[in-house]
């Protein structure tokens, strides 16, 4: 099963990840946001995951959106689009594709 065809599964994925950085400026928690994908794409699919990369420093902006990669033990390859709900850094999974 694709992730594609299965992404309702994965819009639960919200989850508080902020970190506060150096200049007073909040960020999102890469660590903590690459573990909840991690998280979810194995027990919502049954997929074995081998790694996820979200980028750091990406400052806490309401609606704003930012793509983590998702790499399959099979070695699929999908982008995960997060979006930031609020403030307080919780953030969801907008859409999952096959990368391109």
């Amino acid at each position: 099963m694709s992730f594609s065809t299965c992404c309702g599964a994965f819009a639960a994925i919200i989850l508080t990840a902020f970190v506060t950085a150096g200049c007073g400026e909040t960020v999102i928690d890469d660590a903590k946001t690459e573990a909840a994908i991690e998280q979810n794409v194995e027990a919502s699919v049954g997929s074995k995951v081998a790694a996820v990369e979200c980028p750091s420093g990406v400052e806490v902006e309401t609606g704003a959106t930012f793509d983590c990669s998702v790499s399959l033990a099979d070695g699929k390859e999908e982008t995960a689009a997060m979006k930031i709900l609020n403030e307080d850094a919780d953030v969801e999974l907008a859409d999952l594709q096959p990368a391109k």
